[in-house]
């Protein structure tokens, strides 16, 4: 089978050269990540971002799956000897799934149908006479006459009735998997149909979630992601009926339109009744079922796009910085879990405190803290936003009013960190220590470096995302993984304090070769340089040419180890260096003679304009973390729970998830409140994500507050620049 030019078509859809293209393709079949070709492969693409290049990727993956797909319905039509010319052709050419579906189905071994058993009768003849009959000139006055030669009780066609119906129901079918048919009968509820639904009588009104979708109805096209979503959760707990509606005489007019040719009434009437068998017996079941599966596909898609952009801007949250930290699991009746972590986040130590069971034990926990505090020179405290949290954090200022060097104090999202503390990264990592205390480090360790730690954490457990439940896991797991691994090589690793499950995510980094990278460091120390990485088992230079330029090496023996500067590109800065007549260690310091160079004097075979480019740009700026300054929300005193607001306070708060329809905001009363898209900014919003992401410090109005459903309504409008 002629294979489509999947280079071309691909160029041809995304409007780049096939040249880029090709080297692309070339460059993943050699085993290149994504972050790899984006950061240090721009000649060959034509400098194409990350988001580009996972766009091509996953179309060339779709297409690649198609192309498998042709070949074995190809194989199949062809054993039932019926693969013409024009329909070989038609299957060659197509681009889509769906398409190729409708192509496939007449020919599609099927369970057992009407039209089967009508064949079994022997009525194929009957059927194709009286589609014989479907042509302008036909001349015939009763189809009886002709039915009556196929009687037979013992076939089951006792009356003519029965025969004339088993013909119907053969002529149904072919109808029915007519592809031009289905594509326009599709396309047409796709665009006009309505989805529908009713709260089931079981459930009296203010009873359940879903009453927003008592009566509701939404365009099929124009519906809501996480509305569609709320109404397939709903039909599936089953408080919701749900269906598609649309003009179904205007669908059946199109039928007649297409298929009776005939001006004979006999004829004509015959068709008409089949017609409308055939859609809603066959077209109009297998059709609603697509457009629910193709809008759920969509559905899907966009909550996962959602999902991805917060989870990234979680990810590269601004780090409070590698500084001494006292981490706090707050607890009423079994107390706080106080962990204290050193500014490489190593484990130093923990105690339990009882600051909310009396004067005389909450003396006794303001004693530990100030010790704690003096013992290790604590820079940051880190409180988690849990069960008594707010009442933590106030006895925690308490305690900083009575001494001079006040540490940072954060209310940190702890969402996630009870995963953690029960997974097997936290039992491998602290086997000896209780879940509470594992879940106190982890608050400490997202404040030090939020990207360092939330790896560790299966992302769909993090809390920002839009109904991730419902939607199609296999395909969130890996849109997550991509949105990882793009921030942790965005960012960049310490290799030598970086974890394994940090490590995972780099480029060219597998598991087996994290764990030996670690295993080396235990036994050998500290790396030194880049190229003693080569050591390391089982890390060749593939691994090696996709993951250098993604770890970091602090105070090492070269200084562009420290630097996103790829080891490839090394002889072209040493080339710089000797140019400037400075020493290679001091490339670093005359940023102002770099801005000043002709880079087009440094262009050679395998080094062009945009690597050069990247290079200047990471020597003005050695090891800086591409990520924002590091701000934090200070919550009104005196406001802990739903009961304290009233409607127009101003508080501040941290975004913590974003979704189509508003942002929710941590105001630190343990129940986030719903700034709805209408009250984001003083202007119309059509993407909520264009004026908030997760990690957001900003300021809020209360509007409203409902104790019982515990919903909180806030503004942002003339409160935040937008």
């Amino acid at each position: 089978m002629p294979k489509l030019n999947l280079t071309q078509v691909l160029a041809s859809e995304f409007s780049y050269s096939p040249q880029q293209v090709a080297n692309v393709l070339d460059l993943l079949a050699e085993g290149a990540t994504i972050p790899f070709i984006a950061r240090y492969r721009k000649e060959r693409t034509g400098s194409l971002d990350e988001v580009q290049l996972r766009n091509l990727c996953d179309r060339f993956n779709y297409l690649s799956e198609l192309e498998d797909r042709k070949a074995t319905i190809l194989d199949a039509i062809a054993a039932q000897n019926q693969l013409t010319d024009v329909l070989k052709s038609k299957i060659e050419a197509c681009l889509n799934k769906t398409e190729l579906e409708d192509l496939y189905l007449p020919y599609k071994p099927k369970r057992r149908t009407r039209a089967t058993v009508a064949r079994e009768q022997g009525l194929e003849p009957l059927a194709a006479f009286i589609e014989s009959l479907n042509r302008p000139d036909a001349i015939i006055k009763a189809l009886e006459p002709e039915a009556t030669q196929y009687l037979s009780k013992d076939k089951g066609l006792e009356t003519v009735a029965d025969v004339l119906r088993g013909a119907a129901d053969i002529l149904a079918e072919k109808v029915a998997e007519k592809a031009e048919l289905r594509a326009y009968l599709r396309d047409y509820i796709l665009k006009s149909g309505m989805f529908v639904s009713r709260i089931k009588a079981d459930y009296p009104e203010g009873s359940t979630k879903f009453e927003l979708y008592r009566d509701y109805q939404n365009s099929v096209s124009k519906i809501a992601p996480h509305n569609l979503l709320a109404l397939f959760r709903g039909e599936a707990e089953g408080i919701l009926s749900l269906e598609i509606a649309f003009d179904e005489a205007t669908a059946l007019s199109y039928l007649e339109a297409q298929e009776i040719r005939t001006k004979n009434p006999v004829i004509r009437d015959f068709y008409r009744g089949m017609l409308k068998d055939a859609f809603n017996r066959l077209l109009k079941p297998s059709l609603i079922r697509e457009v629910r599966s193709e809008r759920k596909q969509w559905a899907d898609l966009e909550s996962i796009k959602t999902f991805e952009v917060n989870l990234r801007h979680l990810l590269l949250s601004s780090p409070a910085g590698m500084k001494p930290t006292l981490a706090i699991d707050p607890g009423f009746r079994t107390g706080c879990k106080v962990a204290i972590l050193s500014a490489t986040g190593q484990f130093l130590g923990y105690q339990t405190i009882f600051p909310h069971s009396g004067p005389g034990e909450r003396t006794k926990a303001s004693e530990a803290i100030k010790q704690l505090l003096r013992k290790y020179r604590i820079e940051l405290i880190a409180i988690g936003n849990g069960t008594a949290s707010r009442e933590t954090d106030e006895f925690v200022a308490e305690v900083l009013k009575t001494i001079e060097e006040k540490p940072i104090k954060v209310i940190v999202n702890e969402s996630g960190a009870s995963v953690y503390s029960a997974s097997e990264v936290a039992r491998a990592e602290f086997p000896d220590l209780d879940v509470t205390v594992r879940g106190a480090i982890s608050i400490g360790r997202r404040l030090q470096d939020p990207l360092a730690e939330l790896v560790k954490i299966e992302p769909k457990s993090i809390g920002v995302g839009q109904y991730q439940h419902d939607v199609e896991q296999k395909l969130l797991k890996q849109k997550l993984a991509e949105t990882v691994e793009s921030c942790v090589n965005y960012v960049g690793v310490d290799l030598n304090t970086a974890s394994k499950e940090l490590l995972t995510y780099v480029s060219g980094i597998t598991p087996t070769i994290a764990n030996n990278i670690i295993a080396y460091r235990d036994r050998n120390g500290a790396f030194r340089d880049r190229q003693e990485l080569l050591k390391v088992s089982k890390l060749g230079p593939k691994a090696f040419e996709q993951a250098a330029g993604f770890l970091r090496i602090r105070d090492g023996d070269n200084p562009l180890d420290n630097t996103a500067v790829h080891p490839e590109s090394y002889p072209v800065v040493e080339a710089i260096a000797a140019f400037l007549k400075v020493p290679l260690k001091q490339i670093t310091q005359v940023s102002a003679r770099l801005k000043s160079l002709d880079l087009k004097q440094f262009i050679t075979d395998t080094v062009g304009l945009p690597t050069l480019q990247d290079v200047i740009k990471e020597l003005e700026k050695p090891g800086r973390d591409p990520r924002s300054e590091f701000k934090y929300a200070t919550f009104k005193e005196g406001i802990k729970e739903i009961g304290d607001l009233k409607p127009g306070m101003e508080l501040e708060g941290i975004v913590t998830n974003v979704a189509n329809f508003g942002a929710f905001v941590d105001i630190g009363v343990h129940q986030d409140g719903l700034v709805h898209i209408s009250q984001l900014a003083n202007r119309f919003v059509k993407d909520p994500k264009e004026i908030v992401q997760v990690g957001q410090v900003v300021k809020v109005r209360v509007l409203e507050v409902n104790e019982q459903l515990k919903r909180i309504g806030l503004s942002m409008k003339q409160l935040n620049c937008s």
